[in-house]
């Protein structure tokens, strides 16, 4: 049996009552036809409609001992698709599970102020980057100046985040940062304060200062278009004002106290990492031209509430979140950068005289099993027999007309 990111579907997991894909399916083309979207926002709606359907091909399971029959057609694998991708995330978290440190784990977040949302927008990828270099100069700065109790190299995972719990855009990265850094010469582990890592109100000045700065630089070599809704369209001096009005502003940098342990920070990642802006478990209700999802109101303190949108202003919002073509939204910054990531994290090993990481070693197989709850392999009907590939579908075909829909082999 051959198993891909769309089986978990085919192999148990429950679907759930409404998906994305639903919207787009019976609200998308309206909405295509009245406006005109990006190549990417076009590709992400045509993937999503189409995923684990018979225009992306298949094949047919059948069990080897009742002859029971299923047809599990391939996903998508796009990144924006709620069904898509956990596979995927249970493999990084593999991974990242023979990278963590026994020290304590802190996480630091940094929100872009909603004005600039219209120059994002207009420039995905040039402000996405600008915010990664930002951050990442801003923490590795800190860490290596003695004032701030490090005086090293830190490590850390950032994750950009481009929503809030009601789909509106929010761009601002999360950052998981090991209590600790490697001195210049890299033979001493340096911990971190047991309390915090870095005061925040001196991060959310330093984050605000390189940002505007790296801005400024691209909008001067012209390397940004400047949406007219901006007061900053009008002029040279009109686009300094607006920066300078944006560096009057307080700038939201948020830190959390460290994690427990290693448990934890895996338990934290899980949420953050290969999630779209919302999953399918979420959505209540699509019928007569609106949507309905569950949000958390962190105004509220964190209670669950329902809220209802067009369909149309539900897919606005979806696609505000389409990440530019091949732009990476996860990255490893310091002692973790890839580079070099392998030979520093074993010597921070030594140094804190830790065991050797453990090696990922889950099969695929066993990944789903822990996804669905079950082994992929059984069959769902007699539960003894095993579920065996025999049959392939190129994708635009359905699967043969003499097996219309999964079924047991005839007791007689």
């Amino acid at each position: 049996m051959t198993t891909t990111d769309g089986d978990c579907a085919a192999a148990g997991q429950v679907r759930p009552p409404h998906e994305v894909a639903d919207i787009f399916r019976v609200y998308g083309e309206a909405y295509r036809q009245t406006r005109r979207l990006p190549p990417a926002a076009l590709r992400v709606m045509h993937a999503i409609e189409t995923c684990r359907t018979a225009p992306l091909g298949g094949h047919l399971e059948r069990c080897t001992d009742c002859g029971f029959e299923r047809p599990a057609y391939n996903s998508c694998r796009n990144r924006h698709c709620p069904k898509c991708q956990s596979l995927a995330k249970a493999a990084w978290l593999d991974a990242r599970q023979a990278e963590l440190l026994p020290v304590d784990y802190f996480h630091t977040v940094f929100t872009l102020p909603h004005d600039l949302n219209p120059l994002i927008l207009a420039n995905k990828a040039r402000l996405y980057q600008i915010l990664f270099e930002a951050v990442a100069d801003t923490l590795l700065t800190f860490g290596a100046d003695p004032r701030h109790r490090l005086g090293g190299q830190l490590g850390f995972l950032a994750i950009l985040h481009t929503w809030d719990q009601q789909l509106r855009f929010h761009v601002h990265l999360h950052c998981v940062v090991p209590g600790g850094a490697l001195d210049v010469a890299g033979d001493r582990w340096i911990a971190a304060r047991s309390t915090f890592l870095f005061p925040v109100r001196a991060l959310s000045r330093a984050f605000r200062r390189r940002f505007l700065a790296r801005l400024e630089t691209a909008w001067r070599e012209q390397r940004l278009v400047v949406p007219a809704s901006l007061p900053a369209s009008g002029s040279p001096t009109a686009f300094r004002a607006w920066l300078a009005a944006l560096a009057r502003k307080d700038w939201v940098v948020y830190a959390k106290p460290p994690f427990g342990g290693p448990a934890t920070v895996l338990e934290y990642l899980a949420r953050y990492t290969h999630r779209v802006a919302l999953s399918n478990h979420r959505l209540t209700a699509i019928a007569d031209g609106h949507v309905s999802f569950t949000y958390r109101d962190r105004q509220r303190g964190g209670v669950v509430r329902d809220l209802t949108l067009s369909a149309e202003s539900f897919i606005e919002r979806f696609l505000l979140h389409v990440l530019p073509a091949r732009f990476l939204r996860i990255r490893h910054l310091g002692f973790l950068a890839n580079r070099t990531k392998k030979a520093r994290l074993a010597q921070c090993r030594r140094l804190l005289h830790a065991a050797p990481a453990p090696m990922p070693t889950q099969t695929t197989a066993e990944r789903i099993h822990a996804i669905i709850g079950r082994d992929p392999l059984r069959c769902p009907h007699c539960h003894t027999g095993t579920m065996a590939t025999v049959e392939h579908w190129a994708p635009g075909r359905s699967r043969r007309a003499d097996h219309p829909t999964p079924r047991p082999a005839d007791s007689s």
